[in-house]
């Protein structure tokens, strides 16, 4: 678990880096999601004080984009395409598969931390839909069965 002075010290070297800047509080947000793997809750304060906006603010930008997460991912991230030409093809059933099979829901990770599952809205593989990312690597016409194989080879 992460200690607040840790966390107030890192935003604040965050923060300096991006002093000045225009439009600063998405890059902000990256940034700290990409030290730290998540937004830690202690953050938001200190950045809303920063960018003289409410916390209220903050939160709602955060809690607005669904790669801004509140808490750790599991060690390997799968993100099912939740777009409609992935539907048409099947991604409900895959999803519901998956969440099934790990006994997740959406933004949750595994009891082991193994795997968190995200849902994406379009990742351009429209055409060999249902598509899915592993880690960032991109994976195209997901079935049931490949999503056990999937699972199976994060275990």
């Amino acid at each position: 678990m992460l200690d607040s002075v840790d966390v107030t010290a890192r935003v604040g070297e965050i923060l300096s880096a991006h002093k000045g800047m225009e439009g600063a509080l998405l890059p902000i947000l990256h940034a700290i999601q990409a030290d730290f793997g998540y937004i830690p809750q202690a953050a938001l304060p200190i950045i809303a004080q920063d960018l003289n906006l409410s916390r209220a603010e903050v939160h709602g930008v955060m809690s607005f984009y669904h790669d801004f997460r509140e808490n750790p991912a599991g060690s390997h991230v799968l993100k099912l395409c939740r777009a409609e030409s992935c539907q048409s093809m099947g991604a409900n059933r895959v999803a519901a598969h998956a969440q099934k099979a790990l006994g997740i829901e959406w933004h949750e990770t595994t009891k082991d931390g193994n795997i968190t599952l995200e849902p994406v809205f379009c990742l351009g593989l429209c055409a060999c839909g249902p598509a899915a990312i592993i880690d960032g690597k991109l994976v195209g016409r997901v079935d049931e069965a490949r999503i056990d194989a999937i699972i199976g080879g994060l275990k």
